[in-house]
C-alpha cells in the first residue's frame, strides 16, 4: 500500500523526551517498575508551549503516529519519532490538551498490517463500547493519611481480615434511573456504611480495570492503567478508595496479569506482531477464555505488568492486589490436552518465566510498600505459593483456600442424613492448613455459571437452608484464615449472581434473610474483637481439635487460641437438624464458660435452643480433658464460648 507521512516534528520540540537513558535501560531489562511515568500521555510543556508527550512502545513498526479530537482524527499530522533502538516511539503534540481523545496509528514492517490502538498506558479511556483513550492527569488531594500511617497493623497476618467482595456495576442499582448502576462517588457513602455496619474490615473490588466487555466483569482487561469509565473518572475511583480509607476500610483490588482479550483496539497484535502475547498459540492463547496470554519471557512484557501491579498501589492506595487465575500462569499445560501445550527448556509443564515474574513483582511490591498484601487466587497444591521467595516460594502473602471452599460446600449440600460418611470433607483442611497463608473465600465463581446462589446450595426446607447457612458462616469463622464473602452471600440472596442487575435488596424484608445479615455481622464483630479468632490465624499453635471424630453425631469442636490461654474459645458445631442435649465437650480449664454467639439464637432466625447463656465447667473427664462441658448443640447449630 502506499504510505503517505509528513516530515518529523517541528525542530523545538524533535528533542523533547520525558525518558532518560535510564528509563531506556529498565525497561528493556524488565525491571522498570513505573514506566508509566514515561509512557502513554503525559500533559507537560515544551519550548514554552503546553501540550501532551507521547511514548509508545511498538518496536516491530516502521510508522507510529498519534491522532485524535486535536487533529481531525488525521493519522498523518503527528508522527512520532524512534528513540534510537529501545522499540518506543515519542513526540510531543502541542495542541492536545486534558480530556481530548486520542489513539495510536500504528504502520507495521510486518504483513503490511495498519492498526488504531488504544493507548497501554492510558490512565483513562472513552466509556465502553467506545474504544479512545483520554488524555488525562492523576492529580487528586488525598485526605487518607490516618489510614495510610496504621494500615500496616490492619493488613497483617495477625489481624482480622474479613473481605466483602463486590462487583461496583451491581451491588446496588438506582431503580429510580432505570437500574442505572452507581458512579464512584454515589458507590462510596452507601458501601462504607454498609461495610462498617457489617463489620467487615476490607472490600474486595472485581477488576475495576478498564474492560470492553462487561460480561467479563473485569477479568478481561484492556486498560491496565485506568479505572472503567462506566462509573466515572480517575478522581472519582480515587476517591472511593479515600472515602473507605477514612472510614477505616481497607481496599483490595483484583488484578489480571494472566491473560488478556483479543479485541483489535487492545494489546494483541499490537505492531503487526505477536508482541505482549507468544506467537505460538500453544503457549500464547487460553483455550478456555479465548484470550491472549503474557509473554513472561520479554523484559518490556514484565515491565508493564510491574509497572501496572504497582501502578494501583502508588496511585490509587491499594492496600492489595488479589492475582486473578494464578495456576493458569504457573502451569504450561493448563486446561490443555496432550499435544496442546510445550514443554520448559527442562521437559517440566512449569512456566519458569512466569514464576521468575511473580516472585519479581511480589519482591518489588513488599520492598515498596511492606504494609500491604499480595494474594493469590491459585487453585493447586503448588508448595509455598505464600512463602517468601528467599525460601523459595513465590512471594505472595496470602492464598485463597479453594480445597477448603470446594469440601465444604460439597459437605453442607449433602442431606443431613447422609454427612455422617463424608466427616473427612470438613477434617482434611488441618492437613495442610498452615503450609501457607489462607484466605478462606466464598468469592462470585461459586454463585454463578448454574451454580445457583449459597442459600440454593443448602439442603432441606427453608428453615433447614437458612440454619445450615448460618452453620457454613460459622464453620468458616471458627477456622483459622482470614475470611471472603461475595455480596448478597451474607443475606441469603435468593437468585443466582447476575452482572447486570443489582443484588436483590428486597429480600431484606423477609426476616429469615435479616437473620443471616444480622449472623454475618455479628460473626464480623466476634472475629475482630476475639483474639482467638485473628491473631494466630497463620500459625498451627492457634488451633486444636477437641474431637474432630464423631461422625455418627456430625459434630465437630475445635479450640481457638491467642498468644494469651485466657483467650482461648471452643466452638461446637452440630450438622444435623436434632438438638442435642447433654452433650459432654472436654474444655482446658474450670470456671464458667459463656456462650458469646449461637447460630440457632430467635435474632438470626434460629429456634432459640441454647444454653442460657452459658455452662459452668465440671471436674469429670472429657476428650482427655480434666474439666468438661455439658452442652445442648442446638440444631443444625454452631456455639461460641470463651471461659470468664
Amino acid at each position: 500500500m502506499m504510505k503517505t507521512t509528513q516530515p518529523s516534528a517541528p525542530n523545538s520540540y524533535a528533542d523533547f523526551s520525558l525518558l532518560t537513558d535510564q528509563d531506556l535501560y529498565l525497561f528493556n531489562e524488565g525491571s522498570h517498575y513505573r514506566i508509566y511515568d514515561k509512557l502513554g500521555a503525559h500533559l507537560t510543556t515544551a519550548s514554552g508551549q503546553p501540550g501532551a508527550y507521547f511514548g509508545v512502545w511498538a518496536p516491530n513498526a516502521r510508522d507510529v503516529s498519534v491522532m485524535g479530537s486535536f487533529n481531525e482524527w488525521n493519522a498523518h499530522t503527528h508522527p512520532l519519532h524512534a528513540r534510537g533502538n529501545s522499540g518506543i516511539w515519542e513526540g510531543f503534540v502541542p495542541a492536545a490538551g486534558k480530556g481530548a481523545l486520542y489513539k495510536f496509528h500504528i504502520v507495521s514492517q510486518q504483513h503490511g498490517y495498519v492498526g488504531d490502538k488504544a493507548d497501554p498506558f492510558g490512565v483513562f479511556h472513552e466509556k465502553p463500547p467506545r474504544t479512545a483513550s483520554v488524555i488525562w492527569d492523576l492529580q487528586y488531594d488525598w485526605a487518607d493519611q490516618a489510614w495510610m500511617k496504621t494500615r500496616a497493623q490492619k493488613n497483617s497476618l495477625r489481624a482480622p481480615i474479613s473481605t466483602y467482595e463486590v462487583h461496583l456495576g451491581s451491588w446496588m442499582r438506582l431503580v429510580e434511573e432505570h437500574s442505572r448502576p452507581l458512579t464512584y462517588r454515589e458507590m462510596a457513602p452507601r458501601l462504607a456504611d454498609y461495610v462498617q455496619r457489617m463489620h467487615f474490615t476490607h472490600v474486595e473490588l472485581l477488576p475495576v480495570m478498564e474492560h470492553p466487555f462487561y460480561g467479563s466483569w473485569g477479568y478481561q482487561t484492556t486498560g491496565y492503567f485506568a479505572p472503567t469509565a462506566r462509573y466515572g473518572t480517575p478522581q472519582d475511583f480515587m476517591y472511593l478508595v479515600d472515602y473507605l480509607h477514612q472510614r477505616g476500610i481497607g481496599v483490595i483490588l483484583d488484578w489480571v496479569p494472566s491473560h488478556f482479550p483479543s479485541d483489535a483496539h487492545g494489546l494483541a497484535y499490537f505492531d503487526g506482531t505477536h508482541l505482549f502475547e507468544h506467537a505460538d498459540a500453544r503457549k500464547g492463547f487460553h483455550p478456555d477464555w479465548k484470550t491472549h496470554i503474557f509473554n513472561y519471557g520479554r523484559n518490556e512484557v514484565r515491565s508493564f505488568l510491574h509497572s501496572s501491579g504497582l501502578f494501583w498501589l502508588n496511585k490509587y492506595h491499594a492496600d492489595g492486589l488479589r492475582v486473578d487465575a494464578v495456576a493458569s500462569m504457573l502451569y504450561l499445560d493448563y486446561s490443555r490436552k496432550h499435544g496442546e501445550w510445550l514443554p520448559n527448556q527442562f521437559g517440566g509443564r512449569e512456566n519458569l518465566e512466569a514464576i521468575d515474574f511473580l516472585r519479581q513483582f511480589n519482591a518489588q511490591a513488599y520492598k515498596e510498600h511492606p504494609e500491604i498484601q499480595t494474594i493469590a487466587e491459585e487453585s493447586t497444591a503448588w508448595p509455598m505459593v505464600s512463602r517468601p521467595t528467599y525460601l523459595g516460594g513465590l512471594g505472595f502473602g496470602l492464598k485463597w483456600d479453594m480445597g477448603w471452599m470446594h469440601d465444604t460446600l460439597s459437605y453442607l449440600s449433602q442431606d443431613p442424613i447422609h454427612r455422617r460418611y463424608h466427616q473427612n470433607q470438613l477434617t482434611f483442611r488441618m492437613l495442610y492448613s498452615f503450609t501457607e497463608n489462607f484466605v478462606l473465600p466464598l468469592s462470585h465463581d461459586e454463585v454463578v455459571h448454574g451454580k445457583g446462589s449459597l442459600i440454593g446450595k443448602m439442603p432441606g426446607d427453608e428453615w433447614q437452608k437458612f440454619a445450615n447457612l448460618r452453620l457454613l458462616f460459622a464453620y468458616m469463622y471458627a477456622q483459622s484464615g482470614k475470611k471472603l464473602i461475595f455480596m448478597g452471600g451474607e443475606f441469603g440472596q435468593v437468585r443466582e449472581w447476575g452482572h447486570d442487575t443489582s443484588l436483590e435488596w428486597h429480600v431484606l424484608q423477609y426476616p429469615v434473610h435479616r437473620g443471616v445479615q444480622n449472623w454475618v455481622a455479628q460473626l464480623n464483630r466476634l472475629y475482630a474483637e476475639q483474639p482467638a479468632l485473628h491473631e494466630l490465624d497463620a500459625d498451627p499453635a492457634g488451633f486444636e481439635w477437641v474431637d474432630c471424630n464423631d461422625s455418627a453425631a456430625s459434630v465437630i469442636s475445635l479450640l481457638r487460641k491467642a498468644q494469651s490461654a485466657k483467650e482461648t474459645i471452643l466452638v461446637v458445631c452440630n450438622f444435623t437438624p436434632l438438638p442435642r442435649q447433654n452433650y459432654r465437650i472436654g474444655v482446658p480449664s474450670a470456671g464458667f464458660w459463656r456462650e458469646l454467639l449461637n447460630s440457632d439464637s430467635q435474632e438470626y432466625g434460629g429456634s432459640g435452643w441454647g444454653n442460657f447463656g452459658g455452662v459452668k465447667a465440671e471436674a469429670k473427664t472429657a476428650h482427655g480433658r480434666s474439666y468438661s462441658l455439658n452442652l445442648t448443640l442446638p440444631p443444625l447449630g454452631a456455639l461460641f464460648l470463651k471461659a470468664d
